[in-house]
C-alpha cells in the first residue's frame, strides 16, 4: 500500500495532521520576509512551523532551499500566491518532521 494511502487510515490521523501542519507557518510571510530572514541569519533562517517543527531556509543557486528536520530538502518553485487568509509558497518536495 502506498504511504499516502496508509496515512489516510483513521489510526494515522495524528501522523497526517503533524505532516500537514509541518507545512504551515503560523503567520503570513511573503518571499521578501523569508529572504530578509535568511540575510539576517547570515545565510540561514530557521522557521518554526505550526506543528512546532523547524524548517531551515537558505539560498542555493538563487533559489530558496528548505531543509527539514531529517536533512531532506526541496526548493520553493512558486512564491507569494495570495489566498483569502494566507500566502502560499509551493515547494517541490514533501518535508517531514522528526
Amino acid at each position: 500500500m502506498a504511504q499516502s494511502q496508509t496515512l489516510l487510515k483513521p489510526e494515522n490521523k495524528a501522523t497526517l495532521a503533524k505532516i500537514l501542519t509541518y507545512h504551515v507557518f503560523s503567520r503570513n510571510i511573503d518571499a521578501k520576509a523569508v529572504m530578509d530572514a535568511i540575510t539576517a541569519g547570515k545565510g540561514k533562517a530557521v522557521l518554526i512551523m505550526v506543528s512546532g517543527g523547524k524548517l531551515t531556509a537558505s539560498i542555493v543557486g538563487g533559489k530558496v532551499k528548505l531543509t527539514d528536520e531529517n536533512g531532506a530538502s526541496g526548493y520553493v518553485v512558486a512564491a507569494d500566491l495570495k489566498g483569502s487568509n494566507c500566502v502560499v509558497h509551493v515547494i517541490d518536495s514533501l518535508a517531514t518532521p522528526k
